[in-house]
């Protein structure tokens, strides 16, 4: 080689002793995205609403909302979508709608509760652990499913925290806990909430028999002192840290938010600048640390006489969420559901044809007029994985766009992970 190194083994040494405290944050506090799946959005509904036959209901309810008002190709056109567009997207609609209309759904305990009395509430909760066993071995279930209890703040902190006990009880009891079990602790304002949480479910955790860490948890952005504390700092980036793996997703809440920072009721949005304010910071707040990020909802209801500019709203802010990284988003009513699953596909299937053409040069290694690196390149396949895992696009057509199947899109989206599971 005939050129010698400068730097002795007691610099390289002394390198690594520097850096190997970030070695070890990086590995521990931000290990990526699981690559498992993530629900394009949460249904809320009241928690002694659901049955076995709720999820099959909420379809037909959403396909009889849409039909009866020209159907899904009409709907299509309502949003913005092209005929060949709305052509395409609508049979996979009608489809998701007849098989799976529900992803993520939440038995709410908290705002679409409400009050009723400790009895009441007591035998709600037990009654909600059976009824989602029951949806769960009639296979009737939604892929994921669970609760939103009562805050923990002070009026409602033991309430909240019985419900919490009683629901995960029940369905220890009843048949043990469904895979896609989530809960979600509602209106956070500090880290000691959040510690809170973590102790909580650290102590069922050990009652139940269950493994270290099987109860993960859902943390509501709804207060401004989570975005900004007293002392300047932000207090939504330590949570990732002070409970690591405990968390899974933070959720922003449009409305209590919003009136949380006196914005009047007819300008709380999902796209006031307060929220979009609140929703960049909880992004960066959790980039890399694996905490995935789901938008709010909107109010205005597919209901009534304003039901097609009421999709409209619904279509356009679905899309615009999409746009800017939020992959999941609150709905409310089963005549939402058409204008979720319509703008989401619309969403991937514009998309795909570009992003298929520069993950296939990239993996090709063919010259093409867009030069993408390894991380645009994570971001390409993530995108049409999603849009495959969702229903938006099929296998076939992804397969022959990029010449790879699912498999191999996750293992270029999440490389850290293929690299952990082939070991």
């Amino acid at each position: 080689m005939g050129v010698k190194t400068s730097l002795s083994a007691a610099d390289l040494a002394h390198i690594e002793s520097t850096v190997a405290a970030t070695d070890a944050l990086l590995d521990r506090n931000y290990p990526g995205d699981d690559g498992s799946r993530q629900p394009v959005h949460t249904l809320y509904v009241p928690a002694d609403q659901f049955s076995t036959s709720f999820t099959a209901d909420y379809g037909q309810a959403a396909l009889d909302a849409v039909n009866s008002k020209g159907g899904l190709e009409h709907l299509g056109a309502l949003l913005g979508q092209d005929e060949e567009l709305a052509a395409a997207v609508a049979p996979r609609v009608a489809a998701k709608l007849a098989s799976e209309p529900i992803e993520d759904l939440r038995l709410d305990f908290e705002d679409g509760f409400g009050d009723r009395g400790d009895a009441v509430e007591d035998e709600a909760a037990v009654t909600a652990g059976r009824a989602v066993n029951a949806a769960v071995e009639a296979g009737t279930a939604p892929p994921f499913i669970g609760i939103r209890f009562k805050c923990f703040e002070a009026p409602t902190r033991a309430r909240g925290l019985r419900t919490l006990d009683l629901f995960v009880s029940s369905l220890v009891e009843s048949g043990g806990l469904p895979d896609g079990l989530i809960l979600t602790l509602p209106k956070v304002t500090t880290v000691d909430q959040v510690r809170a949480m973590d102790f909580a479910v650290s102590r069922l955790e050990e009652v139940h028999g269950l493994p270290a860490g099987r109860l993960r948890f859902e943390v509501q952005v709804e207060t401004p002192q989570l975005i900004l504390a007293a002392d300047g700092t932000s207090p939504v980036a330590r949570l990732a840290h002070e409970v690591p793996g405990r968390i899974s997703a933070l959720h922003y809440g449009t409305y209590d938010y919003s009136a949380s920072l006196e914005v009047s009721a007819e300008y709380q949005s999902m796209e006031h600048p307060v929220a979009d304010f609140a929703k960049e910071v909880m992004q960066l707040a959790v980039a890399g640390t694996g905490i995935r990020l789901s938008d709010g909802s909107t109010n205005i209801l597919p209901l009534g006489e304003g039901v097609e500019a009421a999709w409209a709203l619904h279509g356009r802010l679905v899309r615009r969420s999409l746009e800017r990284g939020y992959y999941q988003g609150w709905d409310l009513h089963a005549a939402q559901l058409p204008s979720r699953f319509s703008a989401t596909y619309a969403f991937y299937r514009q998309g795909l044809p570009a992003s298929a053409a520069r993950l296939r040069n990239y993996v090709e290694q063919t010259p093409g007029a867009v030069l993408d690196e390894p991380a645009t390149a994570r971001a390409l396949a993530n995108f049409v994985l999603r849009g495959l895992v969702c229903g938006a696009v099929g296998a076939d057509e992804v397969k022959a766009l990029t010449g790879l199947d699912q498999a191999q899109l996750s293992a270029l989206a999440h490389p850290r992970l293929a690299v952990s599971t082939s070991k």
